[in-house]
């Protein structure tokens, strides 16, 4: 019982903080997109917390900031990145529940392997949803969003996540 309260409360916390880290990037938007400051949390809710517990949150973190605060846009931007989010949960967690005990190349083989299943994930929504809205979704716009604009937050979320995760783990032991 005990550590299902602490895994929900370890959640919303993470949430919390997936609906706060935007505002202060949020400023200059390319900026914030390029930093992606939602994913932080996700990845962190994922490992910390367990895969699904970060499929929720981040399924739920895009959606509830544009229902709040507009941004990002709810269609087609919050609803694709809630499935690429979700997939950064979910995968970063299932990983890393198996290789935990590789130390940091366990925590760097998982985040990753959630960033590129999540980007493959959020292309395949926006060409969904592309399809739903009439909109053009290429694969050029594919390569643009999930790599070129993506490369400063890729590396800020490979040098910040590894050590946040491997300091909660040291803190734990």
């Amino acid at each position: 019982m005990k550590s299902n309260t602490r895994k929900w409360v370890l959640s919303a916390m993470f949430l919390a903080i997936g609906m706060v880290l935007p505002f202060f990037t949020g400023q200059i938007q390319v900026f914030g997109q390029a930093i992606s400051p939602m994913h932080i949390p996700v990845y962190l809710c994922g490992m910390i917390v367990g895969g699904p517990y970060g499929a929720l949150v981040g399924f739920i973190l895009p959606v509830l900031r544009s229902a709040l605060f507009g941004m990002p846009p709810m269609m087609p931007g919050a609803v694709s990145m809630a499935f690429e989010m979700c997939t950064y949960g979910l995968v970063s967690g299932l990983l890393y529940a198996k290789l935990k005990d590789k130390g940091i190349m366990g925590v760097y083989m998982s985040l990753i392997a959630a960033m590129i299943a999540g980007r493959i994930v959020w292309g395949i929504a926006r060409f969904v949803l592309a399809g739903v809205t009439q909109s053009a979704f290429t694969f050029q716009a594919f390569l643009s969003g999930a790599l070129i604009t993506a490369i400063p937050g890729i590396i800020i979320h490979l040098i910040i996540v590894p050590a946040i995760v491997l300091a909660v783990r040291r803190y734990e032991e």
